[in-house]
């Protein structure tokens, strides 16, 4: 996922001079073995059920002289879904969530890039579920870049972000006889990413 952009002249000048940064300027492949991209939603109001997804696509490009060009591109499987049970797996790939059969991918792609200081950022772009499309912000940590005993230059991040899964069609639910619903509109959403530069 892009990382730099400006968030104002000052910043971007401060970024675009550090030669560490500029040096990572090229195209990248999000490497899937050695990242994750999971999820954790509120169950019974009482504790908090994770997932992630195994399979997903992702290219990004880094342009440490001029942040605004950087860009990014993410694509997921949603039959990929995992969260330890395969129940409640099989219950989210149905009609009652992501009707995988029919919307069979999640995507992100990029349409702002923000520097907030340091090694933080703040990357915003279109998030598709369910052929609906809105906006999600993403804030990201820059955690260092590094040339692996392949010889393969990487970059890595963290990043999170909420969402409210009904204002992409993700609406099922069930009432508790305590009160409150089974299933947590808000959901957390937490990147994990390496990524390799491109030869």
């Amino acid at each position: 996922m892009s990382i730099f952009s400006r968030k104002d002249t000052e910043t971007a000048t401060t970024d675009a001079v550090r030669p560490e940064l500029a040096a990572l300027t090229g195209d990248y492949t999000i490497d899937p073995a050695h990242s994750t991209i999971g999820f954790v939603a509120r169950h019974a109001m009482v504790t908090n059920v994770k997932g992630s997804f195994q399979d997903f696509t992702g290219t990004l490009h880094l342009d440490g002289t001029d942040p605004s060009r950087s860009t990014a591109s993410l694509d997921v499987v949603m039959d990929s879904i995992e969260t330890g049970n395969a129940d409640r797996d099989g219950h989210l790939k149905s009609s009652d969530f992501f009707k995988a059969d029919e919307f069979p991918a999640m995507t992100f792609r990029s349409t702002k890039a923000e520097a907030l200081g340091g090694d933080d950022y703040r990357i915003t772009g279109d998030l598709t579920i369910l052929g609906t499309t809105r906006p999600l912000a993403i804030d990201l940590e820059f955690n260092g870049a590094a040339k692996d005993p392949f010889g393969n230059e990487r970059v890595g991040f963290e990043g999170k972000a909420e969402i409210l899964r009904s204002e992409w069609g993700l609406t099922w639910n069930a009432a508790l006889e305590t009160g409150g619903v089974l299933v947590s509109d808000k959901i957390k959403l937490n990147f994990d990413i390496s990524a390799i530069r491109n030869a």
